[in-house]
């Protein structure tokens, strides 16, 4: 097969320069002529649009003459690049119509080579059954450019060539000759052309870019004789593939944070090409992009479908604790992932009771405005250490404060938190003595203060009340005996008692003043009880349990 076009043969190019009629003018390509006339060979057209119509660019008349079958000595050698420029199908015929020379050049040549007759209107050929109609099939590249042997024509021109055993290893083969020269304009991308890793790998270090018409032609002739035509997936196959690709990556993305699951997507887009390209190997097409966008879809889903269920675990959250622990409580819940057993459940905690002293007679004398007034400052003030200190306000009653250290968040110095909570709500308390006085001069009041108890030990938490109203507190004995112990405060004419269960719980550094041992209503076993008069600072450091700083 020559895989050129000659626009005008010797004879004719002589003649334009009207030289004088010379033995060597007139014999001048004879060895070509003769080449042509024994019919082993294959001269190309181009199929070319002129105003809108198609036309075929023919070899010169001199060559056509000679050639003695004719039009099926002549083969289309247009390629058919898909849209983004790489060619990967071809046409076995480009014109069905048997009076023109419509048979493709690769297909001509695979004909010839099988010994078939190019004027048939069907061909069995590589086990496939081919027709004289267009039709698009994919072309079974053999490999990367150079894959198939070549030679250069300074081979072929050296004397003596025809011994040369490069030259005898093409005998009974079908050869094409063409232009593979770097400046050629016959270059075209193939499914090999960037494929750095592989292409370079299986090519042996050849030009891995474009390849050149002649071995594209060669590629087609392959094919059409071995019948190995790359298959695409059946489309239910391929939805299948898509759907494993996408449910396994779904699962993983779920499994992990969004930062390695866009590591662990990325790896995998860039290992999805790797059984492509083996299965491309064996003339299976499988699919990549789709895949690598199902890919990009699952991490979208899985981000929104997180960030939505975090929004809503979010909004349960601050609906049921954002007003009675501190918006950093709540977003540690939400980091910790831990869900709460609603249903209840028992834990160590700390709880603390606070009242007014007096209140009754205060409220007396206050117009029920200035009363909510009152206690809504006051709240205000004595709510904000137990938060610091992140701390449950669990609930208020009447004047009463009831707060909860150790859950839902749980912290291993619950009991520390609780007592330097209890000495801030102490101080606020003197602060807001001096607010009574100017808020409410010429009343009458008695002097404001408060009262203080903390025990610690084992509760129940969990949401409880009516079908209708519930409400996530602790209940149990610890609860009964703080309750309690706030009481103990007048009996020991002091602000704040502590258990020594809680002192205890604390730690070193608790200083402490009037201690005595009373038995509470509702508890037969006594409680040893310890006026809290301050709390020594400790170093702060990371408790290797939990990870977090504490004091």
């Amino acid at each position: 097969g020559l895989d050129f076009l000659y626009q005008v043969s010797a004879e004719e190019w002589l003649k334009k320069l009207k030289l004088p009629d010379t033995e060597i003018s007139r014999n001048y390509d004879g060895p070509f002529r003769a080449a042509l006339a024994r019919g082993n060979a294959v001269l190309i057209t181009t199929l070319v649009a002129v105003n809108d119509e198609l036309r075929l660019l023919l070899p010169p008349q001199d060559h056509l003459v000679l050639l003695p079958h004719g039009i099926n000595d002549l083969g289309v050698d247009n390629l058919s690049p898909d849209s983004d420029k790489y060619v990967r199908h071809f046409y076995p015929v480009m014109l069905a119509d048997p009076a023109q020379p419509g048979i493709g050049f690769a297909m001509q040549l695979a004909l010839r080579g099988q010994g078939l007759d190019p004027s048939a209107a069907e061909w069995n050929i590589g086990g496939m059954k081919l027709t004289r109609q267009l039709e698009r099939l994919s072309i079974g590249y053999a490999g990367p450019q150079g894959t198939v042997p070549t030679l250069s024509m300074k081979t072929l021109l050296e004397p003596g060539a025809v011994n040369d055993p490069k030259v005898q290893a093409l005998r009974g083969k079908i050869v094409i000759v063409s232009a593979s020269n770097a400046g050629s304009s016959d270059r075209h991308f193939t499914p090999y052309s960037h494929a750095a890793f592989f292409a370079s790998f299986f090519s042996q270090g050849q030009d891995v870019d474009q390849m050149d018409g002649g071995e594209i032609h060669a590629n087609i002739i392959e094919t059409i004789l071995s019948g190995r035509y790359p298959k695409a997936l059946p489309g239910w196959a391929g939805a299948l593939y898509m759907l494993a690709v996408v449910f396994v990556a779904t699962l993983l993305f779920l499994r992990m944070s969004p930062e390695r699951g866009v590591m662990a997507g990325l790896f995998i887009a860039a290992w999805l090409p790797v059984p492509a390209f083996f299965a491309f190997r064996h003339d299976l097409v499988m699919p990549v992009a789709g895949p690598q966008v199902g890919l990009a879809a699952a991490f979208l889903f899985t981000v929104i479908l997180r960030l939505t269920g975090e929004e809503r675990e979010r909004a349960r959250m601050k609906q049921m604790f954002g007003s009675y622990v501190s918006d950093e409580v709540v977003d540690m819940l939400l980091t910790e992932g831990r869900k709460l057993d609603l249903g209840g459940e028992t834990v160590r905690v700390t709880v603390l009771f606070s009242d007014i002293r007096n209140f009754t007679t205060i409220s007396e004398r206050l117009a029920a405005h200035e009363v909510v007034e009152m206690l809504n400052e006051y709240f205000t003030r004595a709510t904000a250490p137990i938060l610091a200190q992140r701390g449950n306000v669990n609930k208020y009653i009447g004047d009463a404060v009831m707060a909860v250290f150790g859950s839902p968040v749980s912290y291993p110095d619950h009991a520390r938190r609780a007592l330097r909570a209890s000495l801030q709500m102490a101080a606020e308390a003197e602060k807001f003595r001096g607010w009574m006085e100017q808020r409410f001069p010429d009343r009458g009041l008695p002097r404001f203060g408060i009262g203080i108890g903390i025990h610690t030990g084992d509760a129940v938490m969990g949401n409880i009340g009516s079908v209708k109203r519930l409400e996530f507190t602790a209940i149990g004995d610890t609860v009964n005996a703080a309750s309690r112990l706030e009481g103990v405060t007048k009996d020991l004419g002091c602000v704040l008692v502590a258990s020594r269960q809680t002192v205890q719980a604390a730690g070193s550094g608790v200083g402490t003043g009037k201690t005595e041992t009373v038995k509470v209503k509702g508890r037969e076993e006594p409680i040893e009880v310890f006026e809290i008069l301050s709390l020594e600072e400790r170093r702060s450091g990371i408790d290797r349990r939990t990870g977090r700083r504490v004091e």
